[in-house]
């Protein structure tokens, strides 16, 4: 997101966070007194190792990703600059993630009021980062971008959790990166939690600025076996040069659904299979109707 008067950069999730030099910070701090989060045990693992835990979650990850590649959901999207607590501009979308009749996926728009945002404006790489950094997946493709420390182990609600803080070990390019701390349930080798933000900020001649706001995703368990993201949450004052704008966005994901193709999903190691059709039922599978 960007100031109205100048021609910057700053994604959805750049409106929010202060500060550029967070990108050299690679531990953050998850938010305070949350009541499921019981306290950091930060003793080595028992019966495995730590090189292990990340072979297993990031080859999970991978399976994951391709499944959720299979589902149709809906994300309702909002991002309100504040004063004090008060909303004082807007900007909301909602839209179908979904597949057309040759199988691809889109995206269908169902509902876009009018932005209402003054102080603060939304480009290209909000939407981007909207829509595939928030919802954090690290994969096995993608494990040997970044630094990886174990912080310990913590309880999550009735899950046990490992914990690491994650940074990129370089910037190449244009590419975007998350930094901050991820929440590994010790079951299923899936992240279940992510706290942090995308980088790097982006501060260029000219008073274009890119900033970029901490964030945290939730997951929840999508048919017995996938850790689906269903909730994002930020609220961070933006420091731009011209002065701090606080923001705060939710992003929610919600009617997951799984879509009647021919493409197979792995799932440790094993293809899962689906339901066979009844005798009687010669009708050929489509996606789901979004509620």
């Amino acid at each position: 997101m960007k100031f109205p008067s100048r021609s910057s950069l700053l994604s959805p999730a750049s409106l929010w966070l202060f500060v550029a030099t967070l990108l050299g910070a690679l531990l953050l701090v998850a938010p305070a007194a949350r009541a499921q989060q019981g306290p950091l045990d930060k003793s080595e693992p028992k019966g495995t190792t730590v090189a292990e835990i990340i072979k297993r979650f990031s080859l999970k990850e991978k399976e994951f990703k391709e499944a959720r590649d299979q589902y149709t959901y809906r994300q309702d999207v909002k991002v309100m600059t504040l004063d004090g607590d008060t909303p004082d501009g807007a900007y909301q979308q909602v839209f179908d993630v979904t597949f057309d009749d040759k199988g691809r996926r889109i995206k269908n728009v169902v509902f876009a009021p009018q932005p209402t945002l003054q102080r603060i404006q939304m480009t290209e790489e909000d939407f981007d980062d909207i829509e595939n950094r928030l919802p954090f997946v690290l994969t096995s493709d993608e494990i040997g971008e970044y630094d990886i420390l174990y912080v310990g182990q913590q309880k999550q609600d009735e899950l046990n959790t490992f914990v690491f803080d994650v940074a990129p070990k370089q910037i190449t390019g244009k590419k975007r990166y998350f930094q901050g701390r991820i929440w590994v349930d010790d079951h299923d080798f899936q992240i279940v939690e992510t706290y942090g933000k995308t980088v790097p900020d982006i501060k260029k001649k000219k008073g274009q600025e890119n900033l970029f706001p901490k964030f945290t995703t939730w997951r929840e368990q999508i048919d017995g076996q996938y850790w689906f993201p269903t909730y994002t949450r930020a609220e961070d004052t933006l420091q731009f040069s011209l002065g701090g704008v606080k923001i705060r966005e939710i992003i929610k994901y919600t009617n997951y659904k799984r879509f009647g193709s021919k493409s197979r999903i792995m799932y440790d190691g094993r293809e899962v299979q689906k339901a066979e059709p009844k005798p009687n039922d010669q009708k050929s599978a489509e996606p789901p109707k979004p509620q």
